[in-house]
């Protein structure tokens, strides 16, 4: 999923980067390509414009005949600049110049007029745009214009051209950003996955470096010499801890064998023995949540998994639902099981039980009596799925995440065991990171469903599964 996501963002990286390039390229194109156009366009008018005052002065000198005689001088200009020029009366009719008579599909654009003529050749006739001004000199009008087909022809090509620009400018920026966007997502699918390696606790993971001194090698530096210290702090406080752990551990198994023995001497009045049995309770849920966070440890520790070995979901699930059935059965409760097998899972075998046996526990312990607890084990394509659910008090959604953490509550069944530490869900929520899974809590209607995720084993070896320990004798191993 995050990849796909990270797919998505690139490809939308890529497309910005091209509409932006594109757009600007483009626009500095059809710019000079309109600047260009409408300078041709200007050079005719400029033309058009100085012959026109050339013609007024031969008219304001010599009167009608000297623009005539003039007029009659330049009837061949059409064959040799496109010139074109006519003079007539009041009443159209003509009286020199090189066109037949007033054109009558002008177009009136921008103060000039334009329309178009025919050429009579020696094969077929051709048309030619003409773009022309008129000037009326008294009784007279006279219209001068030129031939614009070879300047329209070269502002086509230029367009032509621009819009090629334009495809290639975007076809080449679309390349260049495909290119970048591949690169850019290959090296932060690379710390992606390094980062998920390092959330599972592995913080000997460090993130890649090309030696381009880019801003992702300053990047994955600075990264990586956070994680040295966290590395530092973290084995120090998981020494500290486990040091702390196995420390008290024996002393206070001896005071539990002087409690009890002090407890079973004769001669001891009741209210010491009262206050003997009282604190050997204590002393019991001391080492219970001694060794359930001894386990916890076990799961975050990056050698957790160092023996790993096939384990048999389906199996495990068969032998914890018979370990728990009679207790169940005791407390008014129907446990199902139902096992889609084998189902093999690579980890540690020991920490799997313990994972199930907390979930049938609580669901035992919260369940009221007349309920249900299901426990199902089933596998896809690229995944085994464990799942405990009940029809108990159940879990609220805001309630849900906090539950996970260690010493966490919720307000709701803390009441029916007063004396838990918290611990069950932690450890189970450890076991799973352990094991590359993943933990979800949801909603039964009512009630809970835990749903515990692993990825199926890359290769299953029965036998080993089938000369593993005992479920009861793992449990016992792991609460000792």
């Amino acid at each position: 999923m995050h990849h796909r996501h990270l797919h998505y963002s690139t490809n939308r990286l890529a497309a910005i980067y091209v509409g932006l390039c594109a757009l600007c390229v483009g626009g500095l194109l059809w710019v000079g390509f309109l600047f260009t156009a409408r300078g041709l366009e200007r050079e005719v008018d400029l033309v058009i414009a100085t012959e026109l005052d050339g013609l007024k002065d031969d008219y304001d000198e010599g009167g009608l005949q000297r623009l005539v005689d003039t007029l009659n001088r330049r009837t061949d200009s059409w064959g040799r600049t496109g010139a074109v020029y006519l003079l007539v009366d009041s009443r159209n009719h003509k009286i020199a110049g090189n066109l037949s008579g007033w054109p009558s599909d002008q177009r009136l654009w921008n103060g000039w007029i334009e329309f178009d003529i025919v050429a009579r050749g020696r094969n077929q006739n051709s048309y030619h745009p003409v773009r022309a001004e008129i000037y009326n000199l008294d009784h007279y009008r006279l219209l001068v214009g030129t031939d614009v087909s070879e300047r329209r022809d070269i502002a086509a090509r230029l367009r032509d051209t621009t819009l090629w620009g334009i495809a290639l400018a975007a076809l080449l920026s679309a390349a260049i950003g495909w290119w970048y966007s591949r690169r850019v997502a290959t090296r932060v699918r690379v710390v992606a996955r390094t980062c998920e390696k390092i959330i599972s606790d592995d913080l000997t993971q460090r993130l890649p470096q090309a030696g381009s001194r880019d801003e992702f090698d300053q990047l994955a530096a600075a990264v990586n010499h956070m994680l040295d210290r966290i590395e530092q702090q973290t084995t120090a406080v998981r020494a500290t801890f486990n040091s702390a752990a196995h420390d008290l551990r024996s002393p206070l198994h001896r005071m539990r064998v002087r409690l009890e023995s002090a407890f079973h001497r004769p001669g001891i009045d009741a209210t010491a023995r009262a206050a003997v049995d009282a604190a050997v309770d204590d002393l019991e849920r001391v080492q219970r949540t001694l060794a359930t966070l001894l386990q916890i440890a076990q799961a975050d520790s990056p050698s957790a998994l160092g023996g790993e070995e096939p384990v048999d979901l389906a199996e495990l699930g068969q032998e914890l639902g018979e370990l728990y059935d009679p207790e169940a059965r005791e407390r008014g409760l129907a446990l199902a099981v139902q096992t889609r097998g084998p189902v093999h899972v690579s980890g540690n075998r020991q920490l799997l039980a313990q994972l199930l046996a907390n979930l049938l526990e609580n669901a035992i312990k919260y369940v009221p009596a007349g309920g249900r607890i299901g426990l199902t084990v089933e596998s896809n394509a690229s995944s085994a799925s464990l799942v405990v659910s009940d029809n108990g008090p159940g879990i609220p959604r805001h309630a849900r995440e906090p539950v996970l953490q260690p010493f966490q509550r919720w307000e709701g069944t803390a009441g029916k065991d007063p004396s838990g530490s918290g611990l069950g869900l932690s450890l189970v929520a450890a076991v799973v990171r352990m094991h590359r899974g993943r933990l979800a809590l949801s909603d039964n209607e009512p009630g809970l469903v835990v749903r515990c995720e692993f990825p199926l084993a890359t290769s299953a070896l029965p036998a080993a599964v089938r000369t593993a320990p005992p479920v009861a004798a793992a449990i016992s191993a792991i609460g000792a």
